[in-house]
């Protein structure tokens, strides 16, 4: 395969999809690491499939979509740690504050988060909220804790949000998300 991102061919992402308006943006990464050679595994929370169909999820990645930590189709196997366990990356875009929140307490109440505590492939988190959430001391200790985890980030950009609000909170653009995503692959090679 011929394809602009050579560390992503042939490798695993788990792509986490959580409840923010850019889960919109989702459907566009997700084929956009599908066409560089990448295996795209949608797992999406409550809050992402109000805004965007797991079948949407489905039809560009190519994989089913996981979508809730209680529906095992294989009695031999705990799906949230299987599909981490295949993972050479987790890429959490969009990421709320309150995933955020989970990842940095250990908290696991979907299968988002749960596969997150079972995960040991590197994590790269592109967050997308209003400004003042994500500015809030709150958000940025939570942000902290998974930096000093080793997790990457990735944005967010400034501009105007859906919201209305100006300021830095939007998804970083997909393009860039994905060549850091390529830059980490290549480097954990």
């Amino acid at each position: 395969m011929n394809s602009p991102f050579p560390a992503l061919v042939g490798t695993t992402i788990v792509l986490g999809i959580t409840g923010s308006i850019a889960a919109y943006k989702a459907a566009d990464l997700a084929s956009k690491l599908r066409r560089a050679g990448a295996e795209v595994w949608p797992v999406m929370t409550a809050g992402a499939q109000r805004f965007v169909t797991p079948l949407t999820l489905q039809a560009v990645a190519h994989h089913p979509v996981a979508t809730d930590l209680w529906s095992e189709n294989d009695p031999a196997v705990v799906a949230h740690v299987d599909l981490a366990d295949r993972a050479d990356l987790l890429l959490v875009a969009p990421a709320t504050a309150n995933t955020l929140a989970q990842f940095a307490h250990g908290l696991a109440p979907d299968f988002l988060s749960s596969l997150y505590l079972v995960c040991r492939a590197p994590v790269l988190i592109a967050p997308a909220m209003n400004g003042k959430m994500w500015s809030h001391p709150a958000t940025q200790a939570n942000v902290a804790t998974l930096r000093a985890r080793g997790h990457a980030f990735i944005g967010p950009e400034e501009g105007m949000q859906a919201c209305g609000y100006e300021g830095v909170g939007r998804l970083w653009p997909i393009e860039g998300i994905v060549a850091e995503a390529a830059r980490m692959l290549a480097a954990s090679d």
